[in-house]
């Protein structure tokens, strides 16, 4: 017989990157309680890894529990960029509904467009929560027709067009009913939610069900898996089997000997938990995301989305330059192979494959970004390695034609630049395929373009607009090979010998171009120290000090003067390498270097591929 549990909701948060639903998450805790009142709360508590704080994004979905007028209100908060989706698509199986965020200036955005399609296919019900309405800028009623708008266009049923609006500032720490009318706190949110969301409903009778659709990974306990209790209830020390939908030979008898429920940011342990509670589950040393944990007597895999594929490889390679091992803490193939393999425990999109090197691992993900966190995450860690140019993954249809991930990119920018952007993104293969007025005197392109045309993009689509367009890339499913794409158009500035970098040999070295270093680095024949106007690479000697002579004229004494190097960052310099090209990470530094050093040997090479 199935019940409902009036006393649980189970909600996710979805939105946009940057709409403002990690802040909104911190506020719904500090008003309901969670933390003292002279607590110190820093904010966006919820992004709990440096990365996450630096760049403003959420690239984990986390658990948090508030209480609110005696019901358990679970809330999940769920990454907004694409390259993370499939954290989203796996969470709503958790959930009973959804708030969407939507910037009140913004509107809804592509990634607003992926998440909410996500949700409406679940038919999960929806509460549009309308957040900066305090923003000088902020337009809630064209906003809300916007969204309206975009529930149509997802085909929403009669029931999900008629959601509820709730405007509010997760800053300013109020939420009203009314676009005209400034609230005083949360709590019309608050009320909204026990309202419009569904209690869970299930069978407490029927046997365990209980699919695991999130994997946490602790360094004690290790894997520790979340999920929502289906049917039934599971406790401590219970005898269960494990079972898998898309794996219908998998059967394995475990116990559960840990259990948790969370409550505010902790996760508090419990005996026994009923229909409708999420809960985490340790102890279980191989479980997957995906795997449904059942009663012996009654082994009924509950089904689950499969989790998407990867559409992007990098090779991670043991760092074998002239300074290798001098910089890093974890610098063997050993180090490297346990680090990557660990990673898959809680990051279920990644691929590790060995190769038929020990020194190199061909890492797969969803973007740029996903592996570009992973690479900085072990940086930071201490791990020296290098990696090369991320390269898109091919597929084969029956006919044996070669396909390749395909993308929407959605690009808003201001009229003068849109140009430049259409002749940049047609060179690499893209199709326009509509063009219209964004919010706030921007244009709207919408191109269809293969993954790889967008790789090392990013950078100089900051620089042609300025810094001031935004760019959203979906994936959209793979289609035929679009014939090739040249990455860049300038070539390398590489140093001819080993040894430090000296102002003399640097000044003579700028006039070639764009230099990525200043006097006083350590550099190795085969470095690439800088970037050329033209399309061949330049050898220069930046270790050349200037000749000494007897005789002294009034000019030779006069300062030289550098022009500052261009100092790139971990995703500039992502996008910057070729494809015989290797990038060095260290702790330290990030250093761009030709595959093969010996420059004779790189000639040949050269020749060879001709």
């Amino acid at each position: 017989m199935k019940q409902t549990r009036n006393d649980i909701r189970n909600v996710a948060i979805i939105a946009h990157v940057d709409h403002g639903k990690t802040t909104l998450v911190d506020e719904l805790l500090k008003q309901s309680g969670v933390f003292r009142e002279n607590q110190e709360v820093r904010e966006r508590v919820m992004d709990s890894n440096d990365i996450e704080r630096e760049r403003g994004i959420t690239i984990l979905s986390k658990n948090t529990a508030v209480s609110y007028k005696g019901t358990k209100i679970n809330i999940i908060d769920t990454p907004g960029h694409a390259d993370f989706g499939g954290e989203v698509e796996r969470v709503l199986k958790m959930v009973n509904g959804v708030i969407l965020v939507v910037d009140a200036f913004e509107g809804p955005m592509p990634q607003t467009r992926f998440v909410l399609s996500k949700a409406m296919s679940l038919k999960l019900p929806v509460i549009v929560c309308v957040n900066k309405i305090d923003r000088p800028e902020a337009r809630p009623k064209e906003v809300i027709d916007e969204v309206l708008e975009l529930f149509l266009e997802l085909d929403a049923d009669d029931s999900q067009l008629d959601c509820p609006f709730v405007f509010a500032s997760a800053k300013g720490g109020f939420a009203s009913l009314d676009p005209d009318v400034k609230g005083t706190s949360m709590e019309p949110l608050f009320d909204t939610i026990l309202k419009a969301i569904p209690a869970p409903e299930g069978d407490p009778d029927a046997g365990t069900q209980l699919l695991i659709s999130t994997i946490d990974y602790n360094e004690y306990v290790g894997r520790i898996g979340v999920g929502k209790v289906d049917n039934g209830s599971v406790k401590v020390n219970q005898e269960v089997v494990i079972v898998n939908h898309h794996e219908p030979d998998k059967t394995r008898k475990v116990k559960i000997s840990k259990l948790y429920e969370f409550d505010g940011l902790n996760k508090v342990e419990v005996k026994e938990a009923s229909i409708g509670s999420i809960v985490a589950i340790s102890g279980i040393s191989d479980i997957h995301i995906g795997d449904t944990i059942c009663d012996p007597d009654a082994p009924n895999p509950i089904p689950f989305q499969k989790i998407s594929e990867p559409t992007i490889a990098i090779d991670f390679c043991v760092n074998d330059s002239p300074l290798a091992g001098l910089e890093g803490k974890f610098v063997t193939s050993r180090h490297l192979r346990e680090r990557l393999f660990r990673e898959l425990n809680t990051d279920v999109s990644l691929r590790v494959e060995e190769t038929d090197s020990t020194d190199r691992f061909k890492v797969s993900g969803r973007g740029e970004l996903h592996l570009s966190v992973l690479i900085e995450n072990m940086r930071r860690e201490g791990f020296e390695f290098a990696v090369s140019k991320a390269e898109v993954l091919y597929k084969e249809d029956e006919k044996g034609k070669r396909l390749e991930p395909m993308e929407i990119a959605y690009v808003d920018v201001p009229e003068e630049y849109s140009g430049t952007v259409i002749e940049k993104l047609s060179q690499r293969k893209g199709e326009l395929k509509e063009m219209g007025h964004a919010s706030g005197g921007y244009t709207r392109l919408i191109f269809s373009i293969p993954s790889r045309g967008l790789i090392g993009y990013r950078g100089d689509f900051m620089t042609d607009t300025k810094g001031n367009g935004i760019l959203n890339t979906i994936f959209d499913g793979y289609g035929p090979y679009k014939g090739d794409i040249a990455y860049r158009s300038q070539g390398s500035l590489i140093a001819f010998e080993s040894g430090e970098s000296v102002t003399y040999g640097l000044f003579n070295a700028q006039e070639r171009g764009i230099l990525f270093i200043g006097p006083g680095e350590k550099v190795y024949s085969g470095m690439v120290i800088g970037q050329t106007g033209k399309t061949e690479d330049i050898e220069v000697n930046v270790c050349k000090k200037k000749q000494l002579t007897n005789t002294r004229s009034s000019a030779a004494d006069e300062a030289l003067r550098l022009t500052p190097p261009k100092i790139l960052s971990l995703e500039q310099a992502l996008d910057f390498i070729d494809t015989d090209e290797l990038l060095e990470v260290t702790p330290t530094k990030l250093r761009i270097r030709k595959k093969i050093l010996d420059p004779l040997m790189r000639k040949r090479a050269g020749f060879k591929k001709q």
